[in-house]
């Protein structure tokens, strides 16, 4: 089991965050990254969208009212001011329109599928950039706790071989020469823990972290036998993917879009019916107003709320007969469109083939990369053993040793290079399969 606790020097916990897995990161990533909460609110708005249309179908109301007051400043007129008021309510309803306002809902409502995938879509890509960010880091922590031990082994030697140098055993060129080789090796120290503090702070970027916060990995919960689990056929994980992958769907609806855009175009070209309907009244003042002395009066005051109240009714027919060519140029941008929607949605799959063939060869080679990278380790460290054994005894030269020594390095450098590029692989073939739990824990 190769559990550990990434936690490099220096580091404290405090807070909420004692540890962070990788479970943990995706659930929080998922609730505060910000462009996940922008793609939610572009969905809701297409919801409100929705709404308004499916509220067209139905007529429309309003009710209008104006008051105006006149003054007639002649001397013979009756009464030199005079108010007026009117008052209506109306009501309007599109009967016909070629069809074009229940296309223009379902067009919404598959819009709102689409956002809602989108919504999906940018989750996952939060989920791949953070098992990237993570595997970085985990992978940059154990490589700080390889160099920092190879550092503490050579600092032994250097320690071991000054007293071999002082009993004379040694020369100073020996000497020197181990000394160099811990000060190196110090250095790759401190070039480890600056990589570990680079990818730290990618990931708490994606996090929507703060700069300050501290943050601790915890080492992965992963057995060997997961790192070298048999992977199911590509074309299983292929069909899987297809299946689960928002962005396939989202591409095939937005061909059913580009269609019903088609159809919105074509209504372009036939006539539309509409009814409206409406009733008011109006009063004035002092209707005598404006006239001349003596003239005969208006209506009576107490009688013009009935004698102007009126009704109207009307139908509209509206015909195009020509619109300068737009309905035809719509209705041909629109079957274009279309055309470039369906090569999309075959482009989309292609790339999806391309990522988890591209995932799958990676997590293969890899798994075999790490059962070589193993046996590696496990000679150089045999080899490096005993060289320290023979350098003691003085039948090796410090150019044996050093030279032993790199080579256990780098062949610890392996094992976690395919070890953490096996489990970031998987993990990718995971999540194009669409499972939302991730491998390691």
């Amino acid at each position: 089991m190769c559990t550990c606790m990434c936690i490099p020097a220096g580091a404290q916990t405090h807070g909420r965050d004692t540890l962070w897995t990788l479970s943990g990161c995706l659930e929080y990533a998922l609730e505060h990254n910000i462009q996940l909460r922008q793609t939610r609110n572009t969905y809701l708005s297409g919801i409100e969208d929705t709404k308004q249309a499916r509220a067209a179908l139905f007529p429309s109301l309003s009710a209008s009212t104006s008051q105006s007051l006149a003054n007639y400043p002649s001397s013979d007129v009756t009464d030199n001011n005079m108010y007026t008021g009117s008052y209506n309510l109306n009501a309007s309803m599109s009967l016909f329109r070629g069809g074009s306002l229940s296309i223009a809902l379902k067009q919404q409502k598959v819009q709102n599928e689409m956002d809602l995938l989108s919504v999906e879509e940018t989750a996952n890509d939060i989920r791949i950039a953070i098992v990237q960010a993570y595997m970085q880091c985990l992978y940059a922590a154990e490589a700080v706790t390889v160099n920092r031990s190879n550092a503490e082994a050579s600092k032994a030697q250097r320690d071991r071989a000054e007293e071999m140098w002082r009993a004379g055993s040694i020369s100073r060129v020996d000497f020197a020469q181990l000394e160099s080789q811990w000060k190196s090796d110090e250095y790759q120290v401190v070039s480890a823990q600056t990589s570990y503090d680079e990818y730290l702070l990618q990931l708490k970027q994606l996090l929507e972290l703060d700069i300050m916060d501290e943050m601790n990995l915890a080492g992965p919960d992963v057995s060997e036998d997961q790192i070298l689990s048999i992977l199911p056929p590509k074309s299983d994980i292929y069909e899987a993917a297809l299946d689960a992958m928002p962005e396939v769907e989202r591409g095939t609806l937005s061909v059913q879009a580009a269609e019903l855009e088609i159809r919105q175009a074509r209504a372009g070209f036939f006539p539309s019916i509409s009814l409206s309907a409406g009733v008011g009244t109006s009063f004035m003042t002092a209707t005598g107003a404006g006239t001349a002395t003596g003239s005969t009066p208006g209506y009576v005051s107490g009688n013009q709320y009935w004698n102007n109240f009126h009704e109207n009714i009307g139908l509209t027919l509206s015909v195009p007969i020509y619109s300068n060519r737009s309905n035809r140029t719509a209705l041909n941008k629109a079957r274009l469109s279309a055309e470039n929607t369906r090569l999309e949605q075959q482009s989309i799959e292609k790339d999806l083939l391309k990522e988890v063939e591209s995932a799958y060869l990676g997590a293969v080679s890899n798994q075999s990369r790490y059962i070589a990278a193993l046996q590696q380790e496990d000679y150089a460290r045999q080899s490096y053993d005993l060289t320290c054994e023979q350098f003691s005894l003085g039948v090796k030269n410090t150019v044996e040793l050093i030279t032993a020594q790199n080579e256990l390095t780098s062949a610890q450098q392996e094992v976690l290079q395919a070890k953490y590029m096996t489990m970031l692989n998987l993990e990718l073939l995971n999540i194009y399969q669409g499972k939302k739990n991730p491998i390691i824990r």
